[in-house]
């Protein structure tokens, strides 16, 4: 498998790559090793502030704003934009936890609004999703003679709970997101053919193994089932069927919550259509029993714990009650 750099060239990067290697035998020394830093580290130069990239090679923030005026920008701002306009599906969520940083007030609610994020991605996938399509997608996790399950990055746990959730159904699921890396993957997809179905995890910052494999036994004849983003998502592009789940993420790249849901109705859907699951799903259970234990009634000690505590705090209550009582009686006597 041909393996692409983790931050490919765009023509965006390129230009100011370009501009600067074009500006370098006219600039003065500390600007030349300003244009040495960001030509060396582009991605990282994209997130920094002015003072960030001034102080790491040790220039001041005025000579960081002379060095974009040079390369022919208004100042910093407007050529961090330019740079940043290379990366901008990668950095987006840096800059949006950057902006947060710089805008949240200590009192805001970020666990709340974190929750809310996740039920409203959910209430968005539901209201949006093609009933057809997943239909589809159960029809042929049904009918497929083997089901692979790829995944990069987080999207590879995901690959390993559908695997679980399809396992007690499905004579041949196997996920192949953990184990040996994606040229052991292609070996497994090797004689896919169209007897087999693909399931693709897939979701922004887009991992090219992901697409690569499910395009490499596409080709082979296999069937490719995308759970994605959006019809622009790279495996949309070439997959059999498709179904779209938001996974908008404030302060990072995506959410998974939504994207599990599907998977577990997926589960659900095939559960309720495969031939013997009930009998599947027994066998399944009485297999596991030895490692299963059953809920234990809470300790007699902690049960009763918060009703000592209430009493105790009655008690100390009565007590401060007739200190103060015995001082009141204390104080008139002393006043006759």
């Amino acid at each position: 498998m041909i393996h692409h750099p983790s931050v490919a060239p765009n023509s965006a990067e390129q230009a100011i790559a370009s501009r600067i290697a074009a500006a370098m035998p006219t600039l003065t020394p500390i600007h030349r090793r300003m244009g040495e830093y960001v030509l060396a580290n582009l991605f990282r130069a994209a997130t920094m502030r002015i003072d960030e990239l001034a102080s790491v090679v040790g220039a001041s923030v005025a000579t960081a704003n002379r060095f974009a005026r040079t390369l022919g920008f208004d100042g910093y701002p407007q050529f961090r934009e330019a740079l940043v306009r290379g990366f901008e599906a990668t950095l987006a969520p840096v800059e949006r936890l950057r902006s947060a940083q710089e805008s949240l007030a200590a009192g805001d609610n970020l666990i709340d609004a974190s929750l809310e994020q996740a039920a409203a991605n959910l209430h968005s996938t539901r209201s949006a999703i093609d009933s057809a399509a997943a239909e589809a997608a159960v029809e042929a996790i049904l009918a497929a003679r083997r089901v692979f399950v790829l995944g990069a990055g987080t999207s590879s746990f995901l690959a390993g709970l559908m695997e679980h959730g399809l396992m007690p159904y499905h004579d041949n699921v196997q996920s192949l997101a953990l184990i040996g890396g994606p040229s052991h993957a292609a070996r497994r997809l090797f004689n896919s053919d169209e007897g087999d179905l693909v399931i693709g995890i897939v979701f922004p910052r887009y991992v090219e193994d992901t697409i690569e494999l499910a395009r490499r036994a596409a080709s082979r004849g296999a069937r490719v089932l995308a759970l994605t983003d959006s019809p622009r998502s790279p495996l949309a592009h070439f997959a059999d069927l498709s179904l779209y789940v938001r996974s908008e993420r404030r302060l990072a790249a995506n959410a998974d919550s939504a994207v599990l849901a599907v998977i577990e109705a997926l589960c659900d859907a095939v559960a309720y259509r495969a031939k013997r699951s009930v009998k599947a799903a027994a066998d399944v259970t009485e297999f596991v029993l030895p490692w299963l234990t059953d809920p234990q009634p809470a300790p007699i000690a902690a049960m009763d714990k918060p009703a000592r505590a209430s009493s105790g705090a009655a008690r100390d209550k009565r007590g401060a009650s007739t200190a103060r009582t015995s001082s009141a009686t204390r104080t008139s006597k002393s006043k006759r």
